[in-house]
Order: structure tokens, then sequence, then C-alpha cells
């Protein structure tokens, strides 16, 4: 990490991690999708797996700002239906990731992103408002979050199709989505510290220098949000989402 330190110091890649940040606080206000992105631009700078030990106390910070904004609209009924096939998600990420190659890790990342795609594609084509509320559909997106958030902070992109089929207003989906985050995102904290040791002396300080563009995201997230309609924010979530899929898939 301290290569890492002194590179993104030394050209524009201090740049790039200021716009990923930028994108992940607005992410956290509310516009869903563009985390996809915050993942690309991080393991561009860091690369892959040592990004996820930088991103994570960025991500709880941002969450915390979430959680203090919007928790009076979080739906628990539905929290608490993910949160259980979530954390089994992240143990089976833990154990799966602690070994795997760099080159593997990045694969994993895309191939999750194409299943993310495909998803939205075939619901997008079968014109269905509602699908089933049932165990099944929460406890497999709750174990795909939990796991694809651990490998590569990408459960954003099955959170929110949950989300999005469960018909959730705009300011539910975002209070239901900051109180998960927050809470799974504590949840692997530990794991990136003693297990993987991708959070260290040296990703925090890079985490000091990169805090006042995840204010800015916020504060810029939320101005957006405050002007968009609960139908355009659906279709918003879904396009934001499939681009930068894509982008994460061909990187």
């Amino acid at each position: 990490m301290i290569d890492l330190f002194h590179k993104i110091f030394t050209n524009f890649d201090f740049l790039w991690a200021g716009v990923a940040c930028v994108f992940l606080g607005m992410s956290k206000a509310g516009i869903k999708g563009i985390g996809v992105l915050v993942v690309l631009l991080m393991a561009y700078v860091f690369e892959s797996k040592p990004s996820t030990g930088v991103l994570i106390p960025l991500m709880i910070l941002a969450d915390v700002m979430a959680v203090y904004y919007y928790h009076r609209h979080a739906r628990w009924m539905y929290l608490l239906k993910l949160l259980p096939a979530m954390c089994v998600g992240v143990l089976l990420g833990v154990w799966f990731g602690q070994s795997i190659s760099e080159v593997l890790f990045k694969q994993l990342m895309a191939g999750f992103i194409l299943l993310t795609i495909l998803i939205m594609f075939g619901l997008d084509q079968a014109k269905k408002r509602n699908i089933p509320n049932n165990v099944f559909f929460s406890s497999g997106m709750g174990l795909l979050s939990g796991f694809t958030s651990m490998i590569g902070n990408l459960a954003g992109s099955f959170a929110n199709i949950y989300f999005l089929a469960m018909r959730l207003p705009k300011n539910e989906f975002i209070g239901t989505a900051a109180w998960l985050f927050f809470i799974i995102n504590v949840f692997k904290l530990p794991f990136h510290i003693f297990s993987w040791k991708t959070v260290t002396k040296d990703s925090l300080q890079i985490d000091l220098f990169l805090i006042p563009f995840v204010f800015l995201g916020f504060y810029l997230g939320i101005k957006v949000v405050e002007k968009i309609n609960n139908e355009f924010y659906r279709k918003f979530i879904l396009i934001v989402t499939g681009l930068g899929a894509i982008f994460i898939l061909f990187k």
C-alpha cells in the first residue's frame, strides 16, 4: 500500500480517486446505480482487492451521513428480509476472496456485473410490475448482495433490483438502503482489517485526503435527488446501473 500511497500523489490518480469519492457521496445520497463507477475508478487507481480496503471506511462515513439524513424513511420490514442472507453472503465472500488471485478477483467482479445486466434486462422485457415477495427472492438477492459486497463492494446493484421490485418510493428506497449498507459495511470492516488486511495505516491515510470529496458528493447528490420524481427515479437507477455495469465489464 505504501507504493500506492506515493503513486496517487505523483500523478493524476489522486484526481480519479477524488472523482470516485464524489460519486460515492452522490450514490449514498440517493443517486443509486453509480456505485459501479466508484468501484471501477477505485480499482483502476488501487487495483481491485486493495481498493476494497480503501473504500470501506469511506463507505461507512457516507452511510452515516445517509442514515442521518434519511433515517425516518427506512422500511425495516424489507431491510430485515435482506440482512440475514447478506451476512451469510459476506462470510462466503470473506472465505472465497481470501485466497483468490487478482485476475480472478477482477473476473468475478465483471461476472457479477454481467449477471446484474441480465437480470435487469429480463425484468424489463417481462414488463412485470410486481415480483413475488417471497423468502426465496429476498434470500437470493440478500445472498448475492452480501457476497458481491465483500468481493468488490458491488452489492448495490442487487439491492437496487430488490428495492425496485418491491416498488419502494424514492425516499423509502434511499432510507432503507442507507440503514442496510451501514449495518453490512460495519459488519464487513473487521474482516478487512484482520482477515484480508486491506484496511491498513496507509489506506487510512489515503482516506483522510479523500473525505472532503465524499462530503461534496453527498451534498450534490441531495440537491439532485430533491428534483427527481418517483417514476423517473426508477428509470434513472436502471439506466445508470446498466451503463456502469457495461463500463466495469469491459474495463
